[in-house]
């Protein structure tokens, strides 16, 4: 499975705001963010940061999504 922060990387344009600017008011690493975005895992610490300091939950930044060898096993 893979994370898809495509929800977050919306919301940061709807709400005017760079990812360096996520970056500080949630207190995340440069490594964090290059991870998220190349749709890598994080710590649900960091997502649970990010949420805080955007006022939302999760699903409102990310979705898992299957492989496609998962897709075709089903």
């Amino acid at each position: 499975m893979a994370m898809d922060y495509r929800k977050l990387w919306k919301l940061l344009i709807d709400r005017n705001m760079y990812k360096k600017d996520l970056r500080e008011i949630a207190g995340i690493s440069t490594n964090a963010m290059a991870k998220m975005s190349k749709g890598g895992d994080v710590s649900t610490q960091v997502l649970r940061n990010i949420c805080k300091a955007l006022d939302c939950d999760l699903n409102d930044i990310v979705d898992i999504v299957p492989d496609e060898a998962e897709l075709k096993t089903k």
